[in-house]
């Protein structure tokens, strides 16, 4: 099984349904997912959003 591929910004943005300068801003702030770096690419990783999102339900 081969790994899940990397999301993009835009990625992240259509998956939560937000706007992508949303996404960009919680990248600035450190506050969104954990960001990977590839190259002068910003990545995410699934499971760092899946467990980001978790941490944001509060429960």
């Amino acid at each position: 099984m081969s790994p899940r591929p990397l999301a993009t910004p835009k990625d992240l943005a259509s998956y939560l349904g937000v706007p992508i300068k949303t996404v960009y801003e919680w990248n600035s702030r450190g506050t969104g997912p954990r960001v990977r770096k590839v190259g002068r690419h910003v990545r995410y990783r699934w499971d760092d959003v899946e467990a980001w999102l978790e941490a944001q339900s509060g429960t």
